[in-house]
């Protein structure tokens, strides 16, 4: 077991302790085995998916301050995870086909956190592909820093932050530069991740600052007007409510990620959530192309031609054109 293995592990305990219940009866209620809450609480095991700790959590009544740290704590165990036995996919729902076919040890590999280690003589950086680096090529850059070390992560607040947000700006992605890690940057970094190949963890490990100092990964897309034109081009049979929809649910910005409570998300313009994308057999990374995204709206409201799927915006139904 590894330090943060170690950590998350004795987190899960505290909260479980704290709520006096069983891991039977936690784990009906979290949607996962009492055995495998087990696992997890003993550090024998790290959930491949968020969601189901995110989930036991909740029902054991954990604090948004306490979801923020056990996040962070996660993504820190399970990104110096060691080989072990295939996660139980099946007990988190809503895992996308990228998350099933990522085998721990693969998932450890695409991490891609750079390791020291003393080859031939010198001292080299070993990233995940296998390629060196020499380590002053990240010497004077922030993030790579010794205070910046730890995840940069939801609620905080420094320079590391800052630029994180500044490099995200120069991938062109819309946001303020204000030093704080709130809702907007934690939006901004998991698109990031998303579209540069990365888990979705939504905190900033070592390969998501590799991965914004290498400068290969863009947030440009289509503006509001783009997004709009197209809603109406394919939901040629109410293109005001449709509009009025993806306005509610995204304001019509296709990189647009939000949780929801059980720790799943929703995706793109209009915010398909990670069981649709199951349904429709897509990904988070389709759902952020609008094109994909909008054709498959109109897929699911085909099916019954209304919006139900998105009940949340009945607001923008009961009166489309003041959206």
């Amino acid at each position: 077991m590894t330090p943060h293995m170690d950590k998350f592990a004795a987190y899960l305990r505290m909260l479980k302790d704290r709520s006096g219940q069983g891991y039977e009866r936690l784990g009906r209620l979290a949607g996962a085995s009492g055995s495998s809450l087990h696992r997890y609480c003993s550090g024998k095991s790290v959930p491949a998916d968020y969601r189901v700790v995110h989930s036991f959590a909740k029902v054991c009544g954990a604090s948004a301050e306490e979801l923020r740290e056990l996040h962070q704590l996660w993504a820190l165990a399970d990104a110096g995870r060691v080989d072990e036995a295939p996660p139980e996919h099946a007990e988190t729902p809503g895992t996308t086909g990228e998350d099933v076919a990522r085998s721990p040890r693969r998932r450890w590999y695409a991490v891609a956190v750079a390791t020291v280690a003393l080859l031939a003589g010198g001292l080299v950086w070993v990233t995940a592909d296998g390629s060196e680096q020499a380590p002053g090529r990240y010497a004077d850059r922030v993030l790579f820093s010794p205070g910046c070390q730890p995840p940069v992560s939801m609620g905080q607040h420094d320079e590391c932050v800052t630029e994180v947000q500044n490099l995200l700006v120069s991938a062109q992605g819309r946001l303020s530069v204000d030093g704080s890690f709130g809702p907007e940057t934690l939006r901004r970094v998991t698109a990031f991740q998303v579209l540069a190949g990365l888990p979705a963890r939504g905190v900033v490990d070592e390969a998501t600052k590799t991965a914004l100092y290498d400068h290969r990964t863009s947030l440009a897309g289509w503006s509001a007007d783009q997004v709009e034109q197209r809603v109406r081009a394919v939901f040629t049979e109410a293109p005001d409510t449709a509009v009025a929809i993806a306005r509610c649910a995204s304001f019509l910005d296709p990189l647009w990620v939000l949780p929801n409570t059980n720790g799943s998300r929703n995706w793109g313009v209009f915010q398909i959530s990670d069981a649709r994308l199951l349904d429709l057999g897509g990904t988070p990374r389709q759902a952020f192309d609008p094109a994909w995204n909008i054709d498959a709206a109109h897929r699911l409201w085909s099916a019954h031609h209304d919006f139900h799927d998105w009940p949340s915006c009945s607001a923008a139904l009961e009166n489309p054109l003041s959206h």
